[in-house]
């Protein structure tokens, strides 16, 4: 009799160091980035607001992070709102002044909401971050900062970016020169409470920090209700993820409103030059006017 309970107290304790042993070996899950292009404009420059190409060149990247799954929309909204499920960040890289896809119903809006109240990363890229006058309050709560057309100020300049200041999303960032399209004299949260200015360009003072407030281009926001946002408001051709600064901002800039840490160098940002041109959409030349 005590040697059958021994047996049974024997499988009993085997069976236990079994359930541990795989709940312990179970894979963890991974964080999901869902990457969102707006729509094109067909008849365009080649690599001109080329969001689809955008969007790929930046899955590519993360694909290179272990612990990272993408999922990309292509056509400015996912066709089913579960896609944005259990993301820890939702990037959008789209046209602004209200052309955005998550603004053009009240159901989109509201699951956008949804998303921010669940602290889930948000990332806009370019004009994204140029909201209509009645959108203001909620945008800027979102993200920390906003276009808009009566204050704000955009246009292309040559900008050189060597100084940057010391948080996560500038680690391993080098210095570049570039003459990009840009939005600039943002309107903050009132006195910019939790927001970090990353990058500064006008056309006064091109990339330099003497710029100030009006300057910004690059921010890092930490909502008060808990999650994070970056925004960047340069990348107006395809061309400038060619530039190791603009892709390890952006790289590191997304995986940090996802939540995830940056090593000290920044997160791996390598890519060919031939991928990057490949990944361009194709467009139809505009007819040249004749005088």
């Amino acid at each position: 009799m005590q040697a059958s309970i021994r047996v049974i107290v024997l499988w009993l304790v085997v069976g236990c160091i079994l359930v541990v042993h795989s709940q312990a070996v179970e894979p963890a899950a991974k964080m999901k980035i869902v990457l969102v292009a707006g729509e094109i404009t067909k008849v365009d420059k080649l690599g001109h607001h080329d969001y689809p190409g955008g969007i790929e060149a930046l899955r590519v990247l993360l694909s290179s992070i272990p612990d990272v799954e993408t999922v990309s929309i292509l056509d400015g909204w996912p066709k089913e709102t579960s896609q944005l499920d259990h993301a820890a960040c939702v990037v959008f890289y789209t046209d602004g002044g209200g052309k955005q896809a998550f603004l053009q119903s009240r159901e989109r809006i509201e699951s956008l909401q949804r998303l921010v109240d669940q602290g889930t990363g948000l990332v806009m890229i370019h004009q994204a971050v140029d909201f209509p006058a009645e959108f203001a309050l909620q945008a800027k709560s979102w993200i920390g900062g906003i276009y808009l057309a009566e204050h704000s100020g955009r246009g292309h300049w040559p900008s050189k970016h060597v100084d940057f200041p010391r948080h996560e999303v500038t680690r391993g960032v080098s210095p570049w020169e570039i003459n990009d399209g840009w939005l600039n004299q943002i309107v903050f949260v009132d006195g910019l409470q939790g927001v970090v200015p990353l990058v500064w360009s006008g056309k006064q003072y091109a990339g330099s920090r003497a710029g100030l407030d009006n300057d910004i281009v690059a921010w890092a926001y930490e909502r008060p209700r808990g999650g994070r946002s970056f925004c960047f408001t340069g990348l107006d051709a395809h061309s400038a993820w060619a530039i190791p600064g603009v892709r390890q901002l952006v790289l590191n800039g997304t995986l940090w409103a996802a939540g995830s840490h940056i090593p000290e160098s920044g997160a791996p940002c390598e890519i060919g030059e031939q991928t990057l041109l490949d990944m361009q959409t194709p467009r139809e030349a505009k007819q040249s006017v004749q005088p």
